[in-house]
């Protein structure tokens, strides 16, 4: 399964949220800066609101 399909499966509840879901948002975020770069017509091409709030499951980890 690649990256998008494993975001995707997450995303319509079809795949519990793991390690490998975040490993694929840190891909796919790394692409879409390599995108970014290629000239301003890309510089505003963003995830998703879905996506966003998926990668802010990352950083809401419990520390304990």
């Amino acid at each position: 399964m690649d990256h998008c399909q494993i975001v995707r499966r997450n995303l319509s509840g079809k795949r519990a949220v793991d390690e490998e879901t975040f490993a694929s948002l840190a891909v796919l975020a790394e692409r879409l800066e390599r995108v970014r770069r290629l000239g301003n017509v890309f510089s505003n091409i963003e995830f998703s609101p879905d996506i966003e709030r998926l990668k802010s499951r990352v950083n809401a980890v419990p520390v304990g």
